[in-house]
Protein backbone atom coordinates (compact mmCIF):
# COMPACT_ATOMS: atom_id res chain seq x y z
CA UNK A 1 0.00 0.00 0.00
CA UNK A 2 1.34 3.44 -0.96
CA UNK A 3 1.71 5.59 2.16
CA UNK A 4 1.49 9.38 2.35
CA UNK A 5 5.04 10.65 2.87
CA UNK A 6 5.84 13.64 5.10
CA UNK A 7 9.03 15.48 6.08
CA UNK A 8 10.94 14.73 9.28
CA UNK A 9 9.55 17.65 11.30
CA UNK A 10 5.98 16.72 10.44
CA UNK A 11 6.69 13.08 11.28
CA UNK A 12 7.72 14.16 14.79
CA UNK A 13 4.39 15.99 15.13
CA UNK A 14 2.44 12.97 13.88
CA UNK A 15 4.31 10.72 16.31
CA UNK A 16 2.92 12.87 19.13
CA UNK A 17 -0.57 12.43 17.67
CA UNK A 18 -0.12 8.66 17.46
CA UNK A 19 0.93 8.57 21.09
CA UNK A 20 -2.21 10.49 22.02
CA UNK A 21 -4.44 8.26 19.91
CA UNK A 22 -2.95 5.13 21.50
CA UNK A 23 -4.75 6.25 24.66
CA UNK A 24 -7.99 7.04 22.84
CA UNK A 25 -8.74 4.06 20.64
CA UNK A 26 -11.84 3.17 18.69
CA UNK A 27 -13.68 1.89 21.77
CA UNK A 28 -13.40 5.38 23.30
CA UNK A 29 -14.86 7.04 20.21
CA UNK A 30 -17.60 4.43 19.86
CA UNK A 31 -18.56 4.95 23.51
CA UNK A 32 -18.68 8.76 23.36
CA UNK A 33 -20.70 8.52 20.15
CA UNK A 34 -23.19 6.07 21.63
CA UNK A 35 -23.67 8.23 24.72
CA UNK A 36 -23.67 11.49 22.75
CA UNK A 37 -20.86 12.76 24.94
CA UNK A 38 -18.31 15.42 24.13
CA UNK A 39 -14.85 13.73 24.18
CA UNK A 40 -13.69 15.83 27.13
CA UNK A 41 -10.67 13.74 28.05
CA UNK A 42 -9.32 13.63 24.51
CA UNK A 43 -9.77 17.36 23.88
CA UNK A 44 -8.24 18.24 27.25
CA UNK A 45 -5.11 16.16 26.61
CA UNK A 46 -4.94 17.41 23.01
CA UNK A 47 -4.83 20.97 24.32
CA UNK A 48 -2.41 20.17 27.15
CA UNK A 49 0.05 18.77 24.61
CA UNK A 50 0.05 22.17 22.91
CA UNK A 51 -1.58 20.81 19.76
CA UNK A 52 -4.41 23.35 19.95
CA UNK A 53 -1.88 26.16 19.57
CA UNK A 54 -0.19 24.63 16.55
CA UNK A 55 -0.90 27.64 14.30
CA UNK A 56 -0.18 30.31 16.91
CA UNK A 57 3.13 32.12 16.17
CA UNK A 58 6.06 31.04 18.32
CA UNK A 59 6.46 34.50 19.87
CA UNK A 60 3.09 33.95 21.58
CA UNK A 61 4.00 30.47 22.79
CA UNK A 62 2.49 28.53 19.90
CA UNK A 63 3.82 26.00 17.44
CA UNK A 64 4.34 28.41 14.55
CA UNK A 65 3.03 25.89 12.02
CA UNK A 66 0.59 26.33 9.14
CA UNK A 67 -2.48 24.83 7.50
CA UNK A 68 -0.31 22.06 6.04
CA UNK A 69 0.72 20.63 9.40
CA UNK A 70 -2.77 21.11 10.88
CA UNK A 71 -4.36 19.25 7.96
CA UNK A 72 -1.96 16.34 8.27
CA UNK A 73 -2.52 16.17 12.02
CA UNK A 74 -6.30 16.03 11.56
CA UNK A 75 -5.88 13.36 8.89
CA UNK A 76 -3.85 11.26 11.32
CA UNK A 77 -6.53 11.39 14.01
CA UNK A 78 -9.17 10.08 11.61
CA UNK A 79 -6.79 7.56 10.06
CA UNK A 80 -6.42 6.04 13.53
CA UNK A 81 -10.16 5.77 14.10
CA UNK A 82 -10.84 9.05 15.92
CA UNK A 83 -13.00 12.03 15.05
CA UNK A 84 -11.03 15.24 14.57
CA UNK A 85 -14.26 17.21 14.18
CA UNK A 86 -13.99 18.15 17.85
CA UNK A 87 -10.70 20.03 17.42
CA UNK A 88 -10.50 21.24 13.83
CA UNK A 89 -12.33 24.51 14.56
CA UNK A 90 -9.34 25.59 16.61
CA UNK A 91 -7.18 25.55 13.50
CA UNK A 92 -9.07 27.34 10.76
CA UNK A 93 -10.19 30.05 13.19
CA UNK A 94 -6.63 30.49 14.48
CA UNK A 95 -5.64 30.81 10.82
CA UNK A 96 -8.17 33.63 10.46
CA UNK A 97 -6.92 35.47 13.54
CA UNK A 98 -3.31 35.10 12.49
CA UNK A 99 -4.06 36.78 9.16
CA UNK A 100 -6.64 39.37 10.18
CA UNK A 101 -6.57 40.17 13.90
CA UNK A 102 -4.80 43.32 15.06
CA UNK A 103 -1.85 43.14 17.44
CA UNK A 104 -3.99 44.00 20.45
CA UNK A 105 -6.27 41.01 19.85
CA UNK A 106 -3.29 38.75 19.27
CA UNK A 107 -1.59 39.87 22.47
CA UNK A 108 -4.81 39.38 24.40
CA UNK A 109 -5.78 35.93 23.16
CA UNK A 110 -2.90 34.12 21.45
CA UNK A 111 -1.02 33.13 24.64
CA UNK A 112 -4.09 31.42 26.15
CA UNK A 113 -4.99 29.75 22.84
CA UNK A 114 -1.41 28.50 22.62
CA UNK A 115 -1.66 27.06 26.15
CA UNK A 116 -4.89 25.29 25.24
CA UNK A 117 -7.01 27.14 27.80
CA UNK A 118 -9.21 28.76 25.14
CA UNK A 119 -11.21 26.77 22.58
CA UNK A 120 -12.85 28.41 19.56
CA UNK A 121 -16.00 28.19 17.45
CA UNK A 122 -17.66 30.08 14.58
CA UNK A 123 -21.20 31.51 14.40
CA UNK A 124 -21.88 32.15 10.71
CA UNK A 125 -24.72 30.12 9.20
CA UNK A 126 -28.32 31.30 9.43
CA UNK A 127 -31.49 29.38 8.67
CA UNK A 128 -32.82 31.87 6.13
CA UNK A 129 -29.58 32.51 4.20
CA UNK A 130 -27.96 29.06 4.29
CA UNK A 131 -24.97 28.97 1.94
CA UNK A 132 -25.55 32.59 0.87
CA UNK A 133 -23.86 34.12 3.90
CA UNK A 134 -24.05 37.64 2.47
CA UNK A 135 -27.79 37.57 3.17
CA UNK A 136 -27.32 37.05 6.90
CA UNK A 137 -29.77 39.00 9.04
CA UNK A 138 -27.81 39.15 12.29
CA UNK A 139 -27.05 42.84 12.72
CA UNK A 140 -24.57 44.72 14.90
CA UNK A 141 -25.63 48.30 15.57
CA UNK A 142 -22.93 50.74 16.60
CA UNK A 143 -23.75 52.53 19.85
CA UNK A 144 -20.96 54.74 21.13
CA UNK A 145 -17.80 52.68 21.38
CA UNK A 146 -19.68 49.38 21.26
CA UNK A 147 -21.76 47.26 18.94
CA UNK A 148 -25.06 45.75 20.06
CA UNK A 149 -25.83 42.52 18.21
CA UNK A 150 -29.19 40.90 17.55
CA UNK A 151 -29.94 37.85 15.41
CA UNK A 152 -29.87 34.08 15.21
CA UNK A 153 -27.30 31.55 14.04
CA UNK A 154 -27.63 27.82 13.40
CA UNK A 155 -25.20 24.89 13.27
CA UNK A 156 -22.55 26.49 15.45
CA UNK A 157 -20.28 23.58 16.27
CA UNK A 158 -18.99 22.60 19.73
CA UNK A 159 -20.51 25.74 21.24
CA UNK A 160 -21.26 24.02 24.52
CA UNK A 161 -17.56 23.44 25.09
CA UNK A 162 -15.87 26.59 23.77
CA UNK A 163 -14.63 29.88 25.21
CA UNK A 164 -14.20 32.13 22.17
CA UNK A 165 -16.63 32.63 19.31
CA UNK A 166 -16.01 34.37 16.00
CA UNK A 167 -19.38 35.94 15.25
CA UNK A 168 -20.27 37.22 11.78
CA UNK A 169 -22.81 40.03 11.59
CA UNK A 170 -23.87 42.77 9.24
CA UNK A 171 -22.87 46.27 10.26
CA UNK A 172 -24.37 47.70 7.09
CA UNK A 173 -27.55 46.23 5.67
CA UNK A 174 -27.50 44.44 2.35
CA UNK A 175 -29.61 47.07 0.64
CA UNK A 176 -27.14 49.78 1.70
CA UNK A 177 -23.98 48.35 0.08
CA UNK A 178 -22.85 48.23 -3.54
CA UNK A 179 -21.10 44.85 -3.20
CA UNK A 180 -23.03 42.25 -1.25
CA UNK A 181 -19.81 41.09 0.41
CA UNK A 182 -19.36 44.53 1.99
CA UNK A 183 -20.92 45.46 5.30
CA UNK A 184 -20.01 42.22 7.11
CA UNK A 185 -17.95 42.43 10.30
CA UNK A 186 -16.34 39.69 12.37
CA UNK A 187 -16.25 39.90 16.16
CA UNK A 188 -14.27 37.81 18.62
CA UNK A 189 -16.61 37.15 21.54
CA UNK A 190 -15.43 36.05 24.99
CA UNK A 191 -18.11 33.49 25.84
CA UNK A 192 -17.09 33.35 29.49
CA UNK A 193 -18.28 36.92 29.97
CA UNK A 194 -20.79 37.48 27.15
CA UNK A 195 -24.40 38.33 27.96
CA UNK A 196 -27.29 38.19 25.55
CA UNK A 197 -26.67 34.68 24.20
CA UNK A 198 -28.89 31.61 24.47
CA UNK A 199 -28.20 28.18 22.96
CA UNK A 200 -30.44 25.33 21.82
CA UNK A 201 -28.76 22.06 20.90
CA UNK A 202 -29.55 20.63 17.46
CA UNK A 203 -29.64 16.84 17.51
CA UNK A 204 -27.98 15.30 14.45
CA UNK A 205 -27.33 11.80 13.15
CA UNK A 206 -23.79 11.80 14.56
CA UNK A 207 -22.20 13.13 17.73
CA UNK A 208 -21.61 16.72 16.61
CA UNK A 209 -22.36 18.96 19.63
CA UNK A 210 -23.97 21.60 17.40
CA UNK A 211 -26.24 24.48 18.42
CA UNK A 212 -28.67 27.20 17.41
CA UNK A 213 -27.60 30.53 18.88
CA UNK A 214 -30.02 33.30 19.82
CA UNK A 215 -28.28 36.68 20.03
CA UNK A 216 -30.25 39.41 21.75
CA UNK A 217 -28.46 42.52 22.97
CA UNK A 218 -24.94 41.08 22.96
CA UNK A 219 -22.45 43.92 23.46
CA UNK A 220 -19.02 43.75 21.83
CA UNK A 221 -16.40 46.45 21.71
CA UNK A 222 -14.65 47.95 18.72
CA UNK A 223 -11.49 46.32 20.08
CA UNK A 224 -13.13 42.92 19.45
CA UNK A 225 -13.40 43.43 15.68
CA UNK A 226 -11.38 40.93 13.65
CA UNK A 227 -9.96 42.80 10.66
CA UNK A 228 -11.86 45.93 9.65
CA UNK A 229 -15.43 47.00 10.25
CA UNK A 230 -17.57 46.21 7.17
CA UNK A 231 -14.63 44.32 5.58
CA UNK A 232 -14.77 40.94 7.31
CA UNK A 233 -15.75 38.85 4.31
CA UNK A 234 -12.22 38.35 2.86
CA UNK A 235 -11.03 37.14 6.29
CA UNK A 236 -13.94 34.72 6.35
CA UNK A 237 -13.12 33.39 2.88
CA UNK A 238 -9.47 32.80 3.78
CA UNK A 239 -10.49 30.88 6.89
CA UNK A 240 -13.05 28.77 5.03
CA UNK A 241 -10.49 27.91 2.35
CA UNK A 242 -8.18 26.65 5.09
CA UNK A 243 -11.07 24.73 6.64
CA UNK A 244 -11.86 22.98 3.34
CA UNK A 245 -8.29 21.75 3.03
CA UNK A 246 -8.27 20.61 6.65
CA UNK A 247 -11.54 18.75 6.17
CA UNK A 248 -10.12 17.13 3.03
CA UNK A 249 -7.34 15.81 5.25
CA UNK A 250 -9.89 14.44 7.71
CA UNK A 251 -11.86 12.80 4.91
CA UNK A 252 -8.78 11.21 3.39
CA UNK A 253 -7.94 9.86 6.83
CA UNK A 254 -11.43 8.36 6.97
CA UNK A 255 -11.05 6.91 3.47
CA UNK A 256 -7.79 5.21 4.45
CA UNK A 257 -9.44 3.87 7.62
CA UNK A 258 -12.36 2.40 5.65
CA UNK A 259 -10.00 0.81 3.11
CA UNK A 260 -7.93 -0.76 5.88
CA UNK A 261 -10.97 -2.05 7.76
CA UNK A 262 -12.56 -3.46 4.61
CA UNK A 263 -9.32 -5.17 3.55
CA UNK A 264 -8.73 -6.70 6.98
CA UNK A 265 -12.27 -8.05 7.19
CA UNK A 266 -12.17 -9.35 3.62
CA UNK A 267 -9.03 -11.34 4.45
CA UNK A 268 -10.37 -12.73 7.72
CA UNK A 269 -14.02 -13.45 6.94
CA UNK A 270 -14.46 -16.97 5.51
CA UNK A 271 -17.65 -17.96 3.69
CA UNK A 272 -18.07 -21.00 1.43
CA UNK A 273 -14.64 -22.19 2.47
CA UNK A 274 -12.61 -19.15 1.41
CA UNK A 275 -12.03 -15.53 2.44
CA UNK A 276 -14.62 -13.21 0.97
CA UNK A 277 -11.73 -11.07 -0.31
CA UNK A 278 -10.95 -13.81 -2.83
CA UNK A 279 -14.08 -12.78 -4.72
CA UNK A 280 -13.66 -10.08 -7.35
CA UNK A 281 -17.03 -8.63 -6.38
CA UNK A 282 -15.55 -7.86 -2.97
CA UNK A 283 -11.96 -6.97 -3.80
CA UNK A 284 -12.57 -4.76 -6.84
CA UNK A 285 -14.60 -2.08 -4.99
CA UNK A 286 -11.95 -1.92 -2.25
CA UNK A 287 -9.18 -1.60 -4.83
CA UNK A 288 -11.15 1.10 -6.64
CA UNK A 289 -11.59 3.37 -3.60
CA UNK A 290 -7.97 2.76 -2.58
CA UNK A 291 -6.72 3.90 -6.01
CA UNK A 292 -8.93 6.99 -5.94
CA UNK A 293 -7.88 7.82 -2.38
CA UNK A 294 -4.21 7.82 -3.39
CA UNK A 295 -5.05 10.00 -6.41
CA UNK A 296 -6.91 12.58 -4.30
CA UNK A 297 -4.01 12.59 -1.84
CA UNK A 298 -1.80 13.94 -4.62
CA UNK A 299 -4.20 16.85 -5.15
CA UNK A 300 -4.31 17.28 -1.38
CA UNK A 301 -0.54 17.62 -1.30
CA UNK A 302 -0.72 20.42 -3.89
CA UNK A 303 -3.53 22.15 -1.99
CA UNK A 304 -1.35 22.13 1.12
CA UNK A 305 1.32 24.01 -0.81
CA UNK A 306 -0.94 26.89 -1.92
CA UNK A 307 -3.61 27.32 0.75
CA UNK A 308 -1.58 29.68 2.95
CA UNK A 309 -0.39 31.74 -0.02
CA UNK A 310 -1.44 35.25 -1.01
CA UNK A 311 -3.42 34.18 -4.08
CA UNK A 312 -6.88 33.56 -2.63
CA UNK A 313 -8.33 32.66 -6.04
CA UNK A 314 -5.79 29.88 -6.47
CA UNK A 315 -6.12 28.60 -2.92
CA UNK A 316 -9.92 28.75 -3.15
CA UNK A 317 -9.93 26.67 -6.30
CA UNK A 318 -7.62 24.01 -4.86
CA UNK A 319 -9.39 24.00 -1.50
CA UNK A 320 -12.79 23.51 -3.10
CA UNK A 321 -11.62 20.81 -5.50
CA UNK A 322 -9.86 18.75 -2.88
CA UNK A 323 -12.70 19.02 -0.37
CA UNK A 324 -15.19 17.96 -3.05
CA UNK A 325 -13.16 14.97 -4.23
CA UNK A 326 -12.15 13.89 -0.73
CA UNK A 327 -15.81 13.89 0.34
CA UNK A 328 -16.73 11.78 -2.69
CA UNK A 329 -14.03 9.16 -2.21
CA UNK A 330 -14.47 8.98 1.57
CA UNK A 331 -18.21 8.43 1.19
CA UNK A 332 -17.63 5.78 -1.46
CA UNK A 333 -15.10 4.09 0.82
CA UNK A 334 -17.62 4.21 3.67
CA UNK A 335 -20.20 2.42 1.52
CA UNK A 336 -17.66 -0.18 0.40
CA UNK A 337 -16.66 -0.89 4.00
CA UNK A 338 -20.32 -1.17 4.98
CA UNK A 339 -20.99 -3.63 2.15
CA UNK A 340 -17.91 -5.74 2.93
CA UNK A 341 -18.84 -6.02 6.61
CA UNK A 342 -22.45 -6.88 5.80
CA UNK A 343 -24.69 -7.04 8.85
CA UNK A 344 -21.75 -6.38 11.15
CA UNK A 345 -21.14 -3.09 9.38
CA UNK A 346 -24.72 -2.01 9.94
CA UNK A 347 -24.59 -3.01 13.60
CA UNK A 348 -23.26 -0.50 16.12
CA UNK A 349 -19.54 -0.43 15.42
CA UNK A 350 -16.70 1.77 14.29
CA UNK A 351 -17.77 1.28 10.66
CA UNK A 352 -21.32 2.41 11.36
CA UNK A 353 -20.07 5.36 13.43
CA UNK A 354 -17.59 6.60 10.84
CA UNK A 355 -20.18 6.02 8.11
CA UNK A 356 -22.39 8.62 9.80
CA UNK A 357 -19.50 10.98 10.57
CA UNK A 358 -18.32 10.91 6.95
CA UNK A 359 -21.76 11.65 5.53
CA UNK A 360 -21.75 15.08 7.20
CA UNK A 361 -19.11 16.42 4.83
CA UNK A 362 -21.21 15.84 1.73
CA UNK A 363 -23.42 18.70 2.95
CA UNK A 364 -21.16 20.85 5.15
CA UNK A 365 -19.29 23.09 5.51
CA UNK A 366 -19.92 23.51 1.78
CA UNK A 367 -22.28 21.17 -0.03
CA UNK A 368 -21.03 19.20 -3.00
CA UNK A 369 -23.29 21.07 -5.40
CA UNK A 370 -22.16 24.45 -4.08
CA UNK A 371 -18.56 23.33 -4.54
CA UNK A 372 -19.26 22.48 -8.18
CA UNK A 373 -21.10 25.76 -8.69
CA UNK A 374 -18.07 27.63 -7.31
CA UNK A 375 -15.67 25.79 -9.62
CA UNK A 376 -17.92 26.33 -12.64
CA UNK A 377 -18.00 30.08 -12.06
CA UNK A 378 -14.52 30.80 -10.70
CA UNK A 379 -12.42 28.23 -12.54
CA UNK A 380 -14.32 27.74 -15.80
CA UNK A 381 -15.77 31.25 -16.21
CA UNK A 382 -19.29 29.89 -16.66
CA UNK A 383 -22.35 32.01 -15.84
CA UNK A 384 -23.23 32.04 -12.17
CA UNK A 385 -25.97 29.51 -11.47
CA UNK A 386 -27.15 30.82 -8.12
Amino acid sequence: MIEFQVDEDTEVLLTTVRGLMSRYGESYWNRTDERREFPEEFVREFMELGLGGLLIPEEYGGGGRGTREASLLLREINLLGGNSYFVHGQYYLTSMLRKCANERLKERWFPSIAKGTRVMTLALTEQESGSDSTRMRTFAERKGGKFVVKGRKVFSSRLGHTDLMVLAARTRRLEDVEKKTDGITLFLVNLREAKGLEYDEIRTMSNTDVYEVHVDGLEVGEEDVVGEVDKGFPCLVAALNAERVMIAGELLGNARWFVRKASEYARERFVFGKPIGANQGVQFPIADVYARTVAVEHLFRRALEVVDGVDQNLSGEYATMVKYLAAEVAWDAANVAMDVHGGYGYASSGVERKFRETRLYKVAPVSQNMALAFLATHALDLPKSY
